[in-house]
Parts: structure tokens; C-alpha cells; sequence
């Protein structure tokens, strides 16, 4: 028997007719009447979430990640009387392998930040499966204490296996949470892969996350990744771990001296840390203080800024252009033909995109 079904029901009814029902009787149908807010209202979104209204922050975020046409303008136009009001945030970015703990740091690093008088929002990109575009969606679960507080919103975002996309949704999201007064944004990249160097272009502090215990420690980790890092962070320091986690950290800090350094001016440091104890959380962000610091008296933090909305406004340009191609009438007639015969071995792969880029 379907248990969401009563047993009396008809074998051919849906939930629909259940729901339906009262006292055992079926009622008259009606027709639904349209949702109350159903249209956008860009003036109340705008004013919601510059008052820090976080229903009204989550549907102006699921506006800029909505892939409808129509949305598209809505969207740009909110962002457009919101851009004034962002921009006074510390963007951080924070990776690492799975199982390395970055939702418990998270969850406890926020908790300290908020204990700081901060206001902190996490912009979570879960790993989404290339081939059922599903996803996880599980950091608000895992970090309960920081999503029920008041001062904290935390936003997954699936990546359904396109960074690119990724990339302008999370950063116009930054845009929104900034505008709705939140002092950090905390990034959780995927953690594999490119998306280590995505996040890099849209954040001023890039935390990476390790643990101990598999075998040489600097094997576990790319020399191409610790070079974009602004601070390494040895986790799972308690308990029997802690002895380890510090031999850990002094390996890290010695090959850092024979990398080359993510910020000029800046040497990336190695620290150990527990986010079960919270022990080495207040020197992360203490640390993180002293870049910023670095950053905005030398001038690098608003150099790195410009130079990332310029990548920013590149990246569009390509996206769209891409977009334009292909929903291009000509291109989509010929495609499927060509795609076939690149398959079957009819034609070269380069021939085929020469026809394409004919005028």
C-alpha cells in the first residue's frame, strides 16, 4: 500500500484527490486562485534586502540564479540598485579535500565571527553529479547552530558540473548578501579541481583547509593550489591528533618558503586548528585581520578587487557570446548534422567547426 495514499482512496488517485478529501468525502474542486506576490516586486526586493530581510535576501538570490530568459533583466536591474551598497565585506574563500572538515570549521569559525559582532554569510557550491545534475544540498543540516542564528545565512548553490555558471551566480550573490549588510562572505568551493582557481577570482582571502594522516602530507596537496592559498589550516587538531597535526603544519610551513606567494607582501602561514574544541579559531581570524590590514595599506585589496570585476565583466562577455552562438538559428540546424558526422569519423574536428564560423 502507498503509505502517503490512504487505503481508502481510489487505486488510480493521486495525492492530489487526497489532500482534497475531508471527513472521508471528496470535496468540490476548486479553482486555485494565483499566489499573492506571484510578480516580482524589484522596489520591494530592493528594500528587503537592504533591511537585511533574509526571505526577501533568498528570493533576490534565486532570482539572479534563475536561468529563465525572463528573469535575466529582472535580475540585472535588481543588482544594478544594489551595486552601490555592496563592496564593504571580507570575501574568503575556503577548500579543501572532502573530509577535511570545512562545514564544522564553517560552522564554528562563523560562530566566533558572529561572537565578534560580525554579521556572516556562507555561499556553500556543492559538488552536483555531471550525470543526474543532482546535488547535496546539505550544509545548512550540517552546520545547525550557524543557520538558525540570527546573524548568520547560509546559501548552498549547486553547481550542476558548470563552474562557469557557478562563478557569475556566486558572485553576483556576494553582491546581494553585501548589500544586505553582511560583514563576512564565507565561499565553500567543490574542492576538486578548477573550482579552487574560480573562487580564487572572486574572494580577497583564500583559506586552505588540510588534515593529517595520509602518509607524506605534502603529497596530498598540489603545488598549483597551495600557490593560490593566502593561509593554510591544519584541522582536526585535538586529541591524539594534536601532536601530528603540528608536525603537519611545520611541513606545510617549510615548503611555503619555496612557493611563491599568493599576495604580494603577504607570506602565507601555516596554522593548526580544532573546530571540534575551537582551539586556533580566534588566531585564523586574528590572521585574517592582519591581511586585510596589509591589503587596504598598501593598496592591493582595492587593486584586487578592480582587477576581479574586470575578469568579471570578461567572463560575461564570453558566457554571453557562447550563449548568443549557439541559440544562433543557423548554428542549430547545422549542428546535430555535424556532431554526428564528428562522431562517425566523416569529417575532422576542425573542419567541422570551420563550417560553423562560416558567415
Amino acid at each position: 500500500m502507498n503509505k502517503r495514499r490512504p487505503d481508502w482512496t481510489h487505486k488510480d488517485a493521486g495525492i492530489a484527490f487526497a489532500s482534497s478529501v475531508r471527513s472521508g468525502e471528496e470535496s468540490q474542486a476548486r479553482p486555485r486562485k494565483p499566489k499573492a506576490g506571484k510578480t516580482l516586486d524589484l522596489d520591494t526586493l530592493e528594500k528587503g534586502v537592504k533591511a537585511g530581510n533574509r526571505t526577501l535576501l533568498s528570493k533576490a538570490i534565486t532570482l539572479v540564479e534563475s536561468n529563465s530568459d525572463k528573469h535575466f533583466e529582472l535580475a540585472q536591474e535588481l543588482l544594478k540598485r544594489l551595486l552601490p551598497s555592496s563592496g564593504n565585506s571580507i570575501r574568503i574563500g575556503i577548500t579543501g579535500v572532502p573530509g577535511v572538515g570545512k562545514s564544522s570549521f564553517i560552522e564554528r569559525f562563523g560562530l566566533h565571527l558572529i561572537e565578534c559582532g560580525k554579521k556572516v554569510a556562507v555561499l556553500a557550491i556543492d559538488p552536483s553529479s555531471t550525470v543526474s545534475r543532482g546535488s547535496i544540498l546539505g550544509d545548512k543540516t550540517r552546520m545547525e547552530k550557524l543557520s538558525v542564528h540570527k546573524d548568520s545565512f547560509i546559501r548552498p548553490s549547486p553547481s550542476s558540473g558548470v563552474l562557469g555558471g557557478v562563478a557569475r551566480k556566486t558572485r553576483e550573490s556576494i553582491v546581494i548578501c553585501e548589500a544586505a549588510g553582511f560583514d563576512v562572505i564565507l565561499i565553500e568551493t567543490v574542492g576538486v579541481g578548477q573550482s579552487e582557481t574560480t573562487v580564487r577570482s572572486m574572494v580577497d582571502f583564500f583559506l586552505l583547509m588540510q588534515i593529517t594522516g595520509a602518509g607524506d602530507e605534502l603529497q596530498g596537496i598540489k603545488k598549483g593550489i597551495m600557490e593560490l592559498a593566502d593561509l593554510i589550516v591544519v584541522n582536526k587538531a585535538d586529541k591524539d591528533n594534536i601532536i601530528a597535526a603540528q608536525a603537519a603544519a611545520r611541513e606545510y610551513n617549510n615548503a611555503l618558503h619555496y612557493i611563491r606567494q599568493a599576495t604580494k607582501g603577504w607570506n602565507t602561514k601555516a596554522l593548526t586548528c580544532s573546530s571540534f574544541t575551537g582551539a586556533g579559531i580566534a588566531e585564523i581570524w586574528q590572521k585574517i585581520l592582519e591581511f586585510q590590514a596589509h591589503c587596504k595599506s598598501t593598496g592591493i585589496f582595492e587593486q584586487r578587487r578592480m582587477a576581479q570585476t574586470v575578469q568579471w565583466f570578461e567572463d560575461l562577455i564570453s558566457e554571453a557570446v557562447l550563449n548568443r552562438f549557439y541559440h544562433t538559428p543557423k548554428i542549430k540546424d547545422k549542428l546535430p548534422e555535424l556532431k554526428q558526422q564528428v562522431k562517425s569519423g566523416e569529417i575532422p574536428v576542425a573542419y567541422a567547426v570551420s563550417i560553423l564560423l562560416e558567415d
